[in-house]
This record gives C-alpha cells, sequence and structure tokens, in this order.
C-alpha cells in the first residue's frame, strides 16, 4: 500500500488553469454502443482513465479491436469480428468495474449470448442490478446465476417491451437502451434516467441509425432496427470533475478555471455554489477565424474572501443537485458559518466519508431521518442519510484512507484545505474517474508528492 498513498501538505490555495475531457459517465456507455455498430466508430475527448481501460480491455477480449487515433483522446473501434470472450478471460475484470452488465444487450444481439463477471464498483450501497435483469428478461432473454456470474441467452430473440423502472435509474436506463434499438418492435420506457449523459448516449444511438423519441415525463420510446452503424462523436463534458475542481477552488481559499466546463448541465451545482458564497464567471468557446485562433470555453471558480454562508441541499436524479457533487462540496462547507444540511436520496451509504473528515476537524452529524425537504425511499429503513454540518471547522492533517471514488476526491480536497502535512491512502481509486489527477494538481500549485 506504500506505493498508493499521497502525501499531501495542505494550506495552500489552488490556483490556475486545468482541463476536463469527455463525461466518464457517457464515454465508457459509448464505447459499449460501438459493440452494435456493423461499421468502425470514432469517439473523441476520451479521457485517460482506469474505467476506460477496463471497457477497452472487455472490448478486445469480445474481438472488437480498439485503436487510438490521429487526435489525442481519440479511439477507433472496429466491431467486424465479435466474439465470445471466454469466462477466465472475463473474470481478470470482475471487480473492477460494473460497466460488464451493459454489455449484455449488445453481445445478445451479435452473439445470441453473453456471460457477465461479479460486478464491482464503488462501495456506497449495494446498487442492485436486478433492474437490469428484470429488463433483459423483459425484452426475452433467459439468465443463470453461477457462482463466476451470470449467463444469459436469448433463443427467440429480443422483442421490445413496456417497462416501467421502480426509480430513475442511470444504469437501468442505459442498459434497457443499449437493448432496445435492435430489438424487433417498440419499447417504452417509463419512468427514465434523463441525464445530460443519458440524453448523449441517445445522440450516440441515433448516429448510429436508431429511432428514439424522448417524451415528456420520463418516457422513452424506442423503435428497434435490425441493424446499425459506426458512429463519430464528442462527448459532454465531465461535470461532476468540473465541479470537484470548483469546490477544490473554495475549500483552498482558490481559483480554478476549468476549460471545457459546460454552464448547462451544471445550472444546479452552480446556484448552490453561488448560494455558498463562491463566485464564478462562464466563457463561451469561440471558434478558430481568419487572424483569430479563437478560446475554449470554460468556467472560472473562486473564492472572493470572507465567510462562506451553511446551506440546506437534497441531491436528486437530474434535474436535480447531483450525488457525485455532494462529496466534495461538503469539504467546502465545513468552511461555511452556521449549519448545512446535506440529505443524500440516491444512494444510502454515501455519507460514511464523513467519519474521516471528523478525524480532521469537522462537525459532521449524520442520522436515518430524511432532514430538509422531502421524505425519501431511505427514510424508514435504518441508512444515515442526511448530514448536518457545522461550521466553520479549522481542518488540520491526519492520515485518510480513500473508500470509493467521489469520496476518495473529498478526502483529497480535505487534505489540501487542512493545515500540515497528511497521508492519503488508496489514491490510485481516484484514477478511475479523474484523469491525470496529479498532473492537474501539479499546475494549480498543490504540494504533493508520492513517498
Amino acid at each position: 500500500m506504500t506505493d498508493d498513498v499521497l502525501v499531501v501538505h495542505g494550506g495552500t490555495p489552488l490556483e490556475g488553469r486545468i482541463r476536463v475531457r469527455g463525461a466518464k459517465n457517457l464515454v465508457s456507455k459509448a464505447m459499449v454502443a460501438a459493440l452494435l455498430g456493423d461499421s468502425p466508430s470514432r469517439l473523441f475527448d476520451v479521457p485517460k482513465i482506469r474505467d476506460v481501460e477496463v471497457v477497452r480491455g472487455l472490448l478486445g477480449l469480445h474481438g472488437v479491436k480498439v485503436t487510438d487515433g490521429d487526435e489525442d483522446g481519440e479511439l477507433v473501434f472496429d466491431p467486424a469480428n465479435v466474439e465470445s470472450a471466454s469466462t477466465d478471460q472475463i473474470n481478470v475484470h470482475a471487480g473492477s468495474s460494473r460497466i460488464p452488465i451493459l454489455f449484455c444487450g449488445p453481445l445478445l444481439h451479435r452473439l445470441g449470448h453473453a456471460f457477465i463477471p461479479d460486478l464491482g464498483g464503488c462501495h456506497i450501497g449495494p446498487r442492485p442490478i436486478d433492474f437490469h435483469l428484470q429488463a433483459l428478461r423483459e425484452f426475452g432473454a433467459t439468465v443463470d446465476k453461477t457462482p463466476e456470474g451470470l449467463h444469459l441467452s436469448a433463443p427467440n430473440g429480443l422483442h421490445g417491451t413496456k417497462f416501467a423502472l421502480p426509480y430513475p435509474s442511470v444504469g437501468a436506463t442505459e442498459q434497457v437502451l443499449l437493448t432496445a434499438v435492435m430489438a424487433e418492435g417498440v419499447t417504452e420506457l417509463r419512468n427514465a434516467a434523463v441525464e445530460p449523459e443519458i440524453i448523449d448516449l441517445i445522440c450516440v444511438l441515433q448516429k448510429m441509425g436508431a429511432i428514439i423519441k424522448v417524451h415528456t415525463d420520463r418516457v422513452i420510446e424506442i423503435q428497434g432496427v435490425p441493424k446499425l452503424h459506426g458512429y463519430t462523436h464528442r462527448p459532454i463534458p465531465d461535470r461532476i470533475e468540473a465541479a470537484s475542481w470548483a469546490a477544490a477552488a473554495l475549500a483552498t481559499r482558490g481559483h480554478v478555471e476549468v476549460l471545457g466546463a459546460q454552464q448547462a448541465d451544471m445550472m444546479t451545482f452552480l446556484n448552490i455554489f453561488r448560494s455558498v458564497g463562491g463566485e464564478y464567471e462562464v466563457t463561451d468557446s469561440r471558434p478558430p477565424r481568419l487572424g483569430d485562433p479563437g478560446q475554449e470555453g470554460g468556467i472560472r471558480f473562486w473564492h472572493p474572501g470572507g465567510e462562506l454562508k451553511s446551506v440546506a441541499l437534497e441531491t436528486d436524479v437530474h434535474p436535480g443537485f447531483m450525488t457525485d457533487w455532494q462529496q466534495p462540496l461538503v469539504v467546502a462547507l465545513t468552511q461555511a458559518r452556521g449549519l448545512s444540511i446535506v440529505h443524500e436520496t440516491v444512494y444510502e451509504q454515501r455519507l460514511g466519508y464523513t467519519e474521516a473528515l471528523n478525524s480532521m476537524g469537522a462537525n459532521i452529524q449524520v442520522y436515518r431521518d430524511c432532514l430538509g425537504g422531502t421524505p425519501c425511499r431511505f427514510g424508514r429503513r435504518n441508512f444515515k442519510h442526511s448530514a448536518v454540518i457545522a461550521g466553520p471547522s479549522k481542518l488540520h492533517a491526519a492520515d485518510l484512507v480513500i473508500p470509493d471514488l467521489r469520496a476518495g476526491f473529498s478526502h483529497l480536497i480535505a487534505a489540501l484545505a487542512a493545515e500540515g502535512t497528511s497521508r492519503v491512502y488508496g489514491v490510485d481509486l481516484i484514477n478511475r474517474g479523474y484523469e491525470d489527477f496529479e498532473a492537474k494538481l501539479a499546475d494549480l500549485g498543490a504540494h504533493v508528492e508520492r513517498p
């Protein structure tokens, strides 16, 4: 574990400019979608993160040729020779990512069968795959559970269906989209997730030849087509990473410009950021013209001085306040005067990271009650899913162990904001979703080092 530790000398404001690339929560799904085409696909602005490496490896195991394109961050996928992968080969990836479940629909279309290993991901709650399996069965798939994973087949092909999700799950919506586009007939999905990454995935599938209608009230209608071709796509930027750096600027009393960040997909975050007392400025991109090199747009985030203000917020599915935004922001809320309330309604076990913040001097209490606004599905199920943050608190250095991806970045922000030298263990987990984060920290003037 000694090679998976970062020494952080805190107390220095982050100052400078970094860039975010394509959204992690879209890029990996667009890579899976390439399986459905009968010609090559091209994806731009792909971040160099571990989830991308995992999907690239899985695609390779199934016969998809993945090569680097001419442009930095460009990947080319050739699905001409899709084939079965051995159980042992796939199991090498078991536990490293939850993406393999999304291979089911495309592999059933291409091969008639699929194997999915035991699934990993971040330890923030069960994230049951029941939604996925129920959806696949509705399409006509049979699912056999074995000790090593799931074996799926579709002896009579896949057929369109009407399906309502009990909760607007992003993963289950992606599953339905990737399966329905080539299923015979029409599929109607109710209570679907409509996150920007979902809409961008629909754009990818539409480029491939799919017919998908997004109706009001979370209803998506997919008319199956017999074949799809490749796509060329540049994904939306990663709004989670952009918000994480914004929270880091606020917590360290710094000034960070995030190139590539887009206002439209971050409006809910920006409202809270301003309510807390942070400042930001949006710069629109300008295309190159004769004599003008143009400029890449982004958002500048900074702490304007003075005290931050407490807020009450509730995480929710889009267009609400994103669950992945709350952990980084809570570090900044430890510096706000008064009592802030965070009600987590998306994942039931996403406040465990607050124990580490308390060990650094924060004053955070977690509760089983639904504090703040709306009663949620966790209110009577004994989950500690609400937090009250009393501030401001002076944070001091500590030894921290990262439990999951987003909590890991919040630990890192806390170490940067704290006085003294912290040791953060398990930092390689951050590479799952944050490209080249150590180089970006260096660009922002952070004093960090590997021992």
